[in-house]
């Protein structure tokens, strides 16, 4: 399972034997695989400080939490025609995103710990606010782009009635530069081509006989040329309307249709051009990004901890990686049972739902006796 617990517990005697406990009991039920989470030593500062610094860091987890899945999420759109291959590119400092949540070590260059517990956070928030403004401005540009040759492509797949006609005619299809006559494109349905070919001539006056030519097919018609004097034309598109024949409102213009195929060549040179260093710049930035975010819950773990067992500071933090799915209930059991003595009155509350304590408000999935965070990786599936 891609799903992490990372609880801490305090550091004395009674409470790491309770961890001895839930490890026993937790490896012999094949309940979960469970390391130890190396937290480094920070300065505490005031208690009024980490209270103010618990609200910023819940909202900070969030705010990372949502940025990685869009940065995710972005990777699958650039990478529309590898989507089997995104996983391979979602990793955290080189390695898939189990190893490093398993294997997590803080990073003292990039967060010094000495550094007072108010100024860490500040780095990691603005390191995340400009990861999102960048990747704003990256995707939109990105995004424009692919909507418009998207737009460009949709009017050279549709049907006859809607898509463009400029990559299927050509010049040798018209008569052009003729004061009197003009050429005309007309719809006739697959069933009528017979009709079509016995009447058109007599559709209105001054149809130029033979002048008709299939030059295009889709599924459901053909796309025929037909030549005429200039002053029937009105006339002709009634009388060919009257027969479910549509001519196809198109001027062939050279220029027109150079210009089209140049802006379909240019933005597909300019996708293929943005491409790479858009995906180069997502697959660093969602490592930066998921970094900074396990970073983020060692922090929660540090503060909701000092907060939760006082001062000195002493607690062993865990990470726990249910095995799988249905034993999860379990697993929470063993867990409040074997640390239900950190706070009696909730784990009592926890273990029997039924039990109403006066004055106390509490629910069994958002309170533990012990320090709980949740890291769920497979929200980025």
């Amino acid at each position: 399972m891609s799903e992490f617990w990372l609880i801490s517990a305090p550091g004395d005697k009674e409470n790491l034997q309770a961890l001895e406990r839930m490890n026993h009991v937790t490896s012999k039920s094949n309940l979960s695989h469970n390391t130890k989470f190396a937290i480094p030593d920070f300065k505490v500062g005031t208690l009024d400080s980490l209270v103010g610094l618990s609200d910023e860091l819940g909202k900070l987890d969030t705010f990372a939490e949502s940025l990685i899945k869009r940065t995710a999420q972005s990777v699958v759109e650039v990478m529309e025609d590898s989507k089997g291959k995104v996983h391979e590119n979602l990793l955290a400092n080189g390695v898939d995103l189990t190893s490093f949540v398993t294997h997590f070590e803080w990073d003292m260059a990039k967060y010094p710990a000495k550094q007072p517990l108010v100024s860490v956070v500040d780095t990691l928030a603005k390191q995340l606010a400009q990861i999102e403004t960048d990747l704003k401005s990256r995707t939109a540009a990105y995004s424009v782009l692919k909507a418009n040759l998207e737009n460009l492509e949709k009017k050279s797949t549709g049907n006859l009635f809607t898509r463009t006609l400029s990559d299927i005619v050509s010049k040798d299809d018209f008569v052009l530069d003729s004061e009197y006559l003009i050429t005309l494109l007309v719809i006739v349905p697959k069933s009528s081509y017979v009709q079509w070919q016995r009447t058109y001539e007599s559709l209105s006056d001054m149809v130029v006989p033979r002048s008709t030519k299939l030059i295009a097919e889709d599924n459901e018609a053909g796309l025929f040329t037909v030549t005429l004097f200039r002053k029937v034309t009105e006339d002709f598109k009634v009388k060919a309307k009257e027969n479910k024949f549509i001519v196809r409102e198109f001027y062939y213009d050279e220029k027109e249709i150079k210009r089209e195929r140049e802006e379909m060549n240019r933005l597909l040179s300019d996708k293929k051009q943005q491409y790479g260093p858009l995906l180069r710049w997502l697959k660093v930035n969602f490592s930066e990004a998921f970094i900074a975010w396990i970073h983020i819950k060692a922090l929660r773990v540090f503060v909701e901890s000092v907060l939760r067992y006082g001062l000195p500071v002493n607690f062993q933090a865990v990470l726990l990686q249910p095995q799988k799915k249905s034993a999860t209930k379990r697993l929470r059991e063993v867990l409040n049972s074997v640390f239900r003595h950190l706070d009696e009155v909730a784990a009592a509350s926890i273990l029997d739902a039924s039990v109403e304590i006066p004055g106390l408000q509490l629910s069994n999935q958002d309170y533990f006796p012990y320090v709980y965070f949740h890291i769920d990786l497979s929200l980025l599936d």
